[in-house]
Parts: structure tokens; C-alpha cells; sequence
């Protein structure tokens, strides 16, 4: 069995109805959030992906939908005024957003979501879903080695790599807002203790909203 895996449940326990959970993931450029979401993912086939909305053209093979729904800039800022996105930010023009039903619908379908998005998306998600949010920030071993990541070619020039790592630092300055920090010196033991996050979180008992019932029938 992998570390990243459980057992499964046994067919005696009986299934107990539950509200989903909303991971929220963020770190600096480099510590390894869409490696370790991904990796989620792949783990856990039901663990669902929400498609952002976004105002730039689509990409050739990318659909509607599917990789991202594509919207006008008037329609994109309609919906963040009535307040149907969970998060959203303008990013060098283009708009990018959380569509807020499908997210409340899983949630209450009891099924879970992961996020790999930023300190600022994460604000909005948790002031939005209140009790749905569980976050966790990645640090870097040491800056050195955050630095190490961040330079990808030695063809970088000097000003560009200074430019990631001041961004790198000003996201890690937030890292204090998050509900656990975990540190990503080892990817497969970050994994784990992510996943470790996520049953955590399943397992609250505000979460299990069919525990009352489950336990009126043993006579308590």
C-alpha cells in the first residue's frame, strides 16, 4: 500500500452522509502546489477539479467546458457583481474566476474539491465558504533552494530571477492565514501529509452530517 493510500472501508460500516470538503492549496511559484494537487487528483479519481472562467481566446484543442469556460470581459464582470464566482482576479487584462454553483453543488452532493490557486483566491474562497474551506500552504525547504526551482535556465537574466523570488516572497508573507503548512522538502512525504490533510477534513465531525441520525440508532 502506497503512503499516500487507505484502506478501504469495510462493507459492514455503514456509509455516514457527509458535506464535501473545499482544499484550498497555495504556495510560491516553485514549492510545488499543482505537483502536489495533481497528485491528488490522481490518487482520488472523485476528487473533483473546478474549470475556472476565463475572458482570453481559447488555445488550439482546448474546448468550452472542458479545459476553461470562455466568457467576454462584460460577461465576466456581470457575474463577479452578482456575485456568482467564489474568487476572481483580472490578470494583465483577462479575467480568471471560480464559478460559485458547481462548487456548492458538489459540496453538497458530499463530494470534494482541490484548489491550487493563490493567497488572494484563497481570501475570497474562505470569505465566501466560510465553513467548507480547509487550506494549506507549501513552504520551500530554504529560500536557497526556492531559488534553485525558480531559475530554470542559465539564460535567465539576473532582474527576472529577482522578480520571482520578491513574488515568491510576498506569497510565503500570507503563509500565516492558512488553516496547516506543510514543508515540501520531499514531494512523496508532502503528498501524504496533504492527503493526510484531506481525510482529516473529511472526517469533522460538523462535516458528517449523518452521524446524528447514525447514532439515534444506538439507543443514546
Amino acid at each position: 500500500m502506497s503512503p499516500t493510500s487507505i484502506p478501504p472501508r469495510n462493507p459492514a460500516t455503514p456509509p455516514v452522509r457527509r458535506r464535501g470538503v473545499c482544499l484550498v492549496i497555495s504556495a510560491p511559484s516553485g514549492a510545488g502546489k499543482s505537483t502536489i494537487a495533481n497528485a491528488l487528483r490522481a490518487s482520488e479519481p472523485q476528487l473533483l477539479h473546478s474549470v475556472s472562467i476565463t475572458t482570453r481566446q481559447p488555445r488550439p484543442g482546448e474546448s468550452d467546458g472542458i479545459h476553461y469556460h470562455f466568457r467576454s470581459m462584460e460577461e465576466f464582470e456581470r457575474m463577479a457583481q452578482a456575485g456568482e464566482m467564489l474568487e476572481w482576479a483580472t490578470v494583465f487584462g483577462r479575467g480568471y474566476g471560480t464559478p460559485r454553483a458547481p462548487v456548492e453543488q458538489a459540496l453538497a452532493e458530499g463530494r470534494d474539491m482541490v484548489f491550487d490557486i493563490d493567497w488572494q483566491g484563497h481570501r475570497q474562497i474562505r470569505a465566501a465558504l466560510p465553513d467548507d474551506v480547509i487550506s494549506l500552504f507549501v513552504l520551500p525547504p530554504s529560500i536557497a533552494e526556492l531559488e534553485r526551482r525558480l531559475t530554470g535556465r542559465a539564460s535567465d537574466e539576473a532582474d527576472e530571477i529577482a522578480r520571482r523570488m520578491q513574488a515568491a516572497r510576498d506569497e510565503i508573507s500570507h503563509w500565516n492565514e492558512f488553516d496547516h503548512v506543510i514543508i515540501n522538502s520531499e514531494l512523496d512525504q508532502a503528498i501524504a501529509e496533504a492527503r493526510a490533510v484531506l481525510v482529516a477534513a473529511r472526517l469533522e465531525r460538523h462535516r458528517q452530517v449523518g452521524l446524528a441520525a447514525l447514532v439515534a440508532g444506538f439507543g443514546v
